[in-house]
């Protein structure tokens, strides 16, 4: 039986299936020695590699793990980057975050390698929510944290609602239902103020809590189960 390529890349682990087009796109999957073609069907006997490493024909034991990103540390699991998820938690197994927090952010990351649950949450029709802390160098102003709440033009287009509540003088909450890049800082700058610290404290129904920086946990059965449910993964 046939499979879309992009399927069968999720299913073995490798990513998600927008990110198996993309490295379609990009000319890193090959079937056969030749360069694979988005929508392609496979029957997961041929010779798949992506970026020159061979995909196993056989499905890894799914993982997925709560990490607590620190500053500093890229969102990428290329075992021969610096700085990056991959080389800090000495990663020997092929797992991947869903979604990335850039670079100066910090807080949580959920690793699998289970892209189908990455492309449910990720989707942009998903509308999942994140929820972050924000720590700015100027005051904040009630207005301002309004008009993040009702939209904003960035990107060239409209974002989507957002929830907010202030903390302090230079600290508030955020919820966003969608992750454009860098959003957060776009919109802070848009309205002139500095961010000075950003970190994520949940993804939907799992939370960052006090899991210390730099350290990685499973999710527990319950936190599984329920954000499969509201996905509708079972």
């Amino acid at each position: 039986m046939q499979v879309r390529i992009n399927k069968y890349l999720a299913e073995r682990g490798i990513c998600s299936r927008r990110q198996a087009d993309r490295f379609i796109d990009e000319g890193k999957v090959m079937v056969n020695g030749q360069v694979a073609e988005k929508g392609m069907l496979i029957y997961g006997n041929e010779d798949l590699r992506v970026d020159g490493q061979n995909v196993s024909v056989h499905r890894p034991k799914l993982q997925y793990l709560a990490f607590n990103k620190p500053v500093g540390i890229m969102t990428s699991v290329d075992p021969n980057g610096r700085d990056t998820i991959a080389t800090f938690l000495n990663l020997q197994e092929r797992l991947f975050p869903i979604g990335r927090l850039d670079v100066a952010s910090s807080g949580l990351l959920i690793l699998t390698n289970d892209g189908d649950l990455s492309e449910a949450i990720t989707h942009p029709r998903g509308d999942h929510e994140k929820e972050y802390l924000v720590t700015l160098e100027q005051e904040i102003d009630s207005d301002d944290l309004q008009t993040m709440e009702e939209g904003m033009m960035i990107l060239g287009s409209m974002t989507k609602p957002t929830q907010t509540l202030q903390l302090g003088p230079h600290s508030f909450r955020i919820i966003l239902t969608e992750g454009r890049n860098r959003q957060i800082r776009r919109m802070c700058d848009q309205l002139g103020y500095d961010v000075k610290a950003l970190k994520r404290i949940r993804v939907m129904n799992i939370e960052l809590g006090n899991l210390p920086v730099g350290a990685v946990r499973p999710l527990s059965k319950k936190e599984l189960s329920d954000l499969k449910q509201e996905l509708h993964l079972q």
